[in-house]
């Protein structure tokens, strides 16, 4: 075995995976070096994720083969990989919502104290893995408290507490600001001096550019080069991934109009503990306008949401749709009121990944035409319509009858994106609308949006990319614990001066 081949930590050659109907891989080639970050990077459906699950033991190839530290391996599980110290963090997350952190953490690893379990040993390592990396994660906190960027540091702490030397993150940097993500890739840099080996997921290209020693690109199921930073641009990149230049979010021409179309005032909600999560938030967005909000995931986002869809209610204030009370209105009822709804996490909130894609396209609006004929479920119209969306919204799937549950996630969000836009809504609640796709489907969803935003559709744009925030949006303002404590003229803001009023670091003390 030559030198070059010893010091590899993964090699994956000749790998090949069928699925009916779809060659997820064909004949790919990527070899690891240890104690070294190596990016795989490629369009949603391009085959990257199955690659890994491949690698993780959740998939087995039809041909090809894994090694490891130069061995052959033959993983027939997850635990097969973890045995071998491999650990991966998904971009949807594998956590049980009523386990504490620290009973995720150690589920399946449970530390003996004689007959029972170590708790308070696996609590003091948490806390030090959490300082030690910058997590700040709370062991006896209810995942089902957390917000998406919290539940992604318990992932990432789950796979240091397992002792993983091969690390793979699937999009690890999605719901971070920029001093965060500053952080990640300061950590990974440690690991790396360590000894650890990472192979990092991403769609961002210049986080790629910046934290990658090599890159592997991923078309159509096969790769199509390797290449090393510095001998490569993101438009290079882009082009080989896509075959077109990398996308840029903006809104072009002002399309803002006087007329209201959301207005709140005195937004107040809590928790059934007391806690205040939102505080006195009041603000109006006009038809043709995009009010972007930019904040740290966990500082009442997904509560805004909620409270204006009519999932949580609230303590005080009021909502007005086009200068109706909704305030006590029902989601269902709000829904047919005119709100499009894209949730944070399309899993938990927007698709059923066992039912087809056109039984996905009636969710949320079985009430109305195409997908309802009077009290009745126009299968016909539904089918004719998510064909529609399909061919619009570039959603690469065999047919609608395929489960939702069998495409990428990027395909997933795009059939979102698709069904929430359909039906012509007067105000879009986005919640990190381009989450986990790649530049190709970034510019498409960002086209749909302008489109929609000149025919006079206002939107709340929720987002942790802050270029898209600034590029996208026609107001800004900064949540940060419950309140919104800035605002900001993104033709003018900076995503360091965003990032810091979103972490508080303008305060006084």
């Amino acid at each position: 075995m030559s030198s070059s081949e010893s010091a590899l930590a993964v090699e994956l050659r000749g790998i090949t995976k069928r699925f009916p109907g779809v060659v997820a891989n064909s004949d790919i080639n990527v070899r690891v070096r240890s104690g070294t970050v190596h990016a795989l990077v490629g369009e949603n459906g391009a085959g990257k994720s199955t690659l890994m699950k491949i690698l993780y033991g959740m998939q087995r190839p039809d041909e090809g083969t894994v090694s490891i530290d130069g061995k052959p391996v033959d993983f027939h599980t997850p635990a097969d990989a973890i045995a071998a110290g491999i650990g991966m963090v998904h971009q949807h997350f594998m956590l049980a919502d009523n386990l504490t952190v620290l009973e995720n953490v150690v589920l399946g690893n449970e530390p003996r104290a004689g007959a029972g379990i170590d708790f308070s040993g696996a609590r003091a390592r948490i806390k030090e893995i959490s300082a030690r990396y910058g997590l700040g994660v709370d062991p006896d906190r209810l995942v089902d408290e957390l917000g998406v960027g919290e539940r992604q540091r318990v992932e990432i702490l789950k796979v240091l507490y397992r002792g993983a030397r091969i690390l793979i993150l699937d999009e690890p940097t999605a719901v971070l600001v920029p001093q965060e993500v500053d952080e990640l890739f300061g950590n990974l840099r440690e690991l790396k001096a360590e000894g650890l080996t990472i192979l990092f997921i991403s769609h961002k290209l210049d986080e790629v550019l910046s934290v990658a020693d090599d890159i592997t690109v991923v078309r159509r199921g096969t790769t199509v080069a390797s290449v090393q930073p510095g001998k490569v641009t993101s438009r290079q990149l882009a082009e080989l991934m896509v075959g077109s230049a990398l996308p840029v979010p903006e809104l072009r021409e002002s399309t803002v109009t006087d007329e209201p179309v959301l207005q709140v005032s005195g937004l107040t909600v809590t928790t059934s503990d007391g806690r205040t999560v939102l505080s006195d938030l009041s603000f109006t967005i006009h038809a043709g306008e995009v009010l972007g909000i930019a904040g740290v995931e966990g500082n009442g986002q997904a509560e805004l949401v909620e409270a204006l869809m009519g999932i949580r209610p609230l303590q005080a204030g009021q909502i007005r749709l086009r200068g109706t009370d909704i305030t006590k209105l029902s989601t269902r009822r709000r829904r047919d009121a005119g709100i499009g709804y894209i949730p944070e996490d399309r899993h938990r909130q927007g698709v059923l990944l066992e039912a087809t894609l056109w039984e996905n396209r009636v969710l949320g609006h079985q009430t109305k035409a195409p997908s309802a004929r009077g009290v009745l479920i126009n299968r016909a119209g539904a089918r004719a319509d998510t064909e529609r969306i399909v061919a619009e919204y570039d959603v690469r799937t065999p047919g609608i009858d395929v489960a939702v549950g069998a495409l990428s996630g990027g395909n997933q969000q795009k059939l979102i994106v698709g069904r929430e836009m359909s039906g012509n809504p007067v105000l879009l609640i986005a919640s990190h609308p381009t989450r986990g796709v790649d530049v190709g489907a970034q510019a498409a969803i960002w086209e749909h949006i302008r489109k929609a935003r000149a025919e006079h559709l206002a939107v709340l744009l929720i987002s942790a990319d802050l270029d898209e925030l600034i590029g996208m949006s026609d107001s800004l303002s900064v949540i940060l614990r419950g309140k919104l404590v800035a605002s900001y003229d993104p033709n003018a803001v900076t995503p360091e001066e965003l990032g810091s009023a979103m972490t508080g670091a303008g305060e006084g003390a």
